[in-house]
């Protein structure tokens, strides 16, 4: 590639070599910041007016045949011919080593390994490859502060959202529970509890992995892995974007999946004292509010009677 970067910079390149450099320029942000760094050494050797006869282009020839010399030439030269050849070595020689040094110092080290824990409140982050991601309650995601390799890679403990920047030849990738979920560019919940895990597609095609098992996702459709076992569905609500709208929605929702969610979200113990009540549906919108207040809507809307006790809430 360096050898086809110094045709660019000569104007030397075909219209496929060019077509060769774009495609590589695209691959990865490393490749954009080693082209630039190529440039700017090449445009600072053109400006070395080492010695004002001496043509970067034409020395940039010798000096590639004067590395590649496996013998001493048996033609006769003036004598002065040794003397440019060496100067035109120590000129590049000395550029190519600021190259080196210079990209060196500029290229990205290892990353840093950060950890953000969301603790009592949700918490929204942008990644180093402007990927956003929304961390529920008492989660935490470990990731990078850049993203290095053929990869983009975070772990999470809990749930958050992920709202993927699309990069095909850099998949996103995030390890959860022994659960692997694979995107290029995609967003998704993830929700992991005990020795289950969750996985809700809103955009893209997403890949959950165990081991030797592989399941695809499309939009509205999710799995649940437990024990190593998968079970794919189709998603039936959104009630589990609550703590990033911060509004519970209903519609045509069965009671049961609405209790289930106030059960997880306020940590209390609801149950419906008969099947009939449960599978009644109920269509509205509560915001992240009180239990109280949610509890007044359902009362009113569904015309139930709620029985306190302690350490229990009983809708019949």
């Amino acid at each position: 590639m360096d050898e086809l970067l110094t045709k660019y910079m000569l104007n030397e390149t075909t219209p496929v070599e060019n077509e060769t450099i774009s495609r590589w320029l695209e691959q990865s942000e490393d490749n954009r910041r080693y082209f630039n760094h190529f440039k700017l050494i090449w445009d600072t050797a053109r400006n070395l007016k080492i010695e004002s006869n001496l043509d970067p282009e034409t020395s940039w020839a010798e000096f590639k045949q004067l590395a590649t010399d496996a013998k001493p030439t048996a033609i006769v030269k003036p004598i002065s011919q040794p003397n440019r050849r060496l100067r035109v070595a120590a000129i590049w020689l000395a550029i190519l080593g600021c190259a080196a040094m210079i990209y060196t110092l500029n290229k990205p080290g290892k990353p840093n390994l950060l950890t953000l824990q969301s603790n009592n409140v949700v918490r929204k982050i942008t990644l180093a490859d402007s990927s956003v991601v929304t961390l529920n309650k008492t989660s935490q995601l470990t990731y990078p502060d850049h993203f290095a390799g053929n990869t983009r890679e975070v772990d999470l403990k809990g749930e958050a959202f992920f709202d993927v920047a699309h990069d095909k030849s850099k998949p996103f990738m995030i390890h959860v529970n022994g659960v692997t979920v694979r995107v290029v560019g995609t967003s998704f919940n993830i929700k992991s509890a005990g020795d289950s895990t969750e996985v809700i597609v809103e955009t893209g095609i997403v890949q959950v992995m165990q081991q030797e098992v592989e399941v695809r996702l499309k939009p509205k459709e999710k799995v649940t892995v437990r024990s190593g076992k998968f079970r794919k569905a189709n998603t039936q609500d959104d009630l589990y974007n609550y703590y990033r709208t911060q509004k519970f929605v209903a519609n045509n929702t069965p009671l049961w999946r609405l209790v289930e969610v106030l059960n997880e979200v306020y940590h209390v113990n609801i149950v419906i004292d008969n099947k009939k009540t449960g599978n009644r549906v109920i269509t509205t919108t509560f915001k992240v509010d009180s239990l109280d207040n949610i509890l007044k809507v359902i009362k009113g809307t569904l015309g139930v009677e709620i029985i306190r006790k302690p350490h229990l809430i009983i809708i019949k």
